[in-house]
C-alpha cells in the first residue's frame, strides 16, 4: 500500500444569512445565503439583487474578520 499525498475537500454547512465571497470563476463575488437544503444554495446578490441556486459545491478556506462586504471592485 502506498503512501500518497490527497487533498481532502468538505462540503460546507451553509447557513441562511451568511454573507459569503467566492473567489474565481463565473460564480465569483460576494452573496448573501438565502436558502439552504441538502442538495441546493440560494444565494442574493447584494449589489444588482440576482438570486440563484446552485448544487451546494462550496469548501471552506478561511474566515476573515472585520472585512467589506460587498465588495464593489
Amino acid at each position: 500500500m502506498s503512501r500518497d499525498k490527497v487533498t481532502i475537500f468538505k462540503q460546507y454547512p451553509l447557513k441562511e444569512g451568511q454573507k459569503i465571497r467566492l473567489i474565481g470563476g463565473k460564480r465569483g463575488g460576494d452573496w448573501l445565503v438565502i436558502g439552504v437544503d441538502e442538495k441546493k444554495a440560494r444565494l442574493k446578490c447584494p449589489i444588482s439583487g440576482v438570486e440563484v441556486e446552485w448544487d451546494r459545491f462550496f469548501s471552506f478556506t478561511e474566515e476573515l474578520e472585520d472585512e467589506e462586504w460587498p465588495l464593489k471592485e
